[in-house]
């Protein structure tokens, strides 16, 4: 491993934390640019330099989840009948997109990257606009729409609160308790599609040492470290700034962010 890299990737992990604990988000939208522009300054093989961004931001999601879940837990907010009917679904979708993705050219999946993080960026930006006009459909249904949110989530490095919250609002879903159903989808969201690119990583050749798939364990375990004592830090700010500022500050960031992937996919 370059030690080089460690201070580099803490503030990353810090600032990924501040995120979570502020806006209660993964931060995985914001991280995959972040570790896209450190993994090429540092000349990682070009072709699986995105891979590896999303796969490393999707294993450190796995912990920052299970932090999630207990805090919308301990409220009473997550509707565990949701979770287990979108859960399957989830799952096996969460497996299959890391498999399309490591079947993607570097610059394709740059732009579908840069796509979905505008996307979440407007989204964020103008906030929520719909309303609640219909019931959730039968378990067959759930079950498509789950493999449908997993395997977009997982291809772009997100936990999937982006569609899983305005997909639940649409249907009669308070606000709370889409949140906290989100939360709690992404937790397996994470771990299927850090498997997923473990598996399709295996298979490829020249990747860096200390690598296990497409997962860059040094970075991961770094940002994991620096993400945990900096949430509480963020979470203690958003009792104090103006939420809908704070809301469109992401959302510019995002924005930023995605502008990125657009020349990393342009210029290659």
């Amino acid at each position: 491993m370059d030690w080089t890299l460690l201070p580099v990737l803490l503030a990353f992990g810090a600032l990924v934390g501040f995120l979570a604990g502020l806006l209660g988000i993964g931060g995985g939208m914001a991280l995959v640019p972040l570790l896209t522009i450190l993994f090429t300054a540092r000349d990682f093989p070009a072709d699986h330099i995105v891979h590896m961004a999303v796969a490393t931001a999707t294993a450190t999601m796995v912990f920052t989840a299970m932090s999630s879940v207990r805090a919308h837990q301990r409220k009473g907010a997550v509707l565990w009948q949701v979770v287990a009917a979108l859960g399957p679904g989830v799952v096996l979708g969460s497996l299959i997109g890391p498999q399309v993705a490591s079947a993607l050219p570097t610059r394709p999946f740059a732009a579908i990257f840069g796509a979905f993080t505008w996307f979440a960026a407007w989204r964020i930006f103008i906030g929520s606009t719909q309303t609640a006009d219909r019931q959730l459909p039968g378990k067959a249904g759930l079950f498509g729409v789950g493999a449908a949110i997993g395997t977009i989530a997982s291809m772009v490095g997100a936990g999937g609160a982006f569609l899983v919250v305005p997909f639940l609002g649409r249907h009669n879903v308070k606000i709370r308790n889409a949140i906290g159903t989100s939360a709690a989808l992404g937790l397996p969201i994470a771990a299927a599609a850090t498997l997923g690119f473990i598996f399709a990583g295996l298979r490829q050749a020249g990747l860096p040492a200390w690598s296990v798939g497409y997962v860059y364990v040094p970075a991961m375990a770094a940002i994991v470290v620096a993400s945990i004592l900096a949430a509480p830090v963020g979470a203690s700010a958003a009792h104090r700034w103006p939420a809908v500022k704070l809301r469109r500050a992401f959302a510019a960031l995002l924005f930023t962010l995605g502008a990125y992937m657009f020349c990393k996919a342009v210029r290659g």
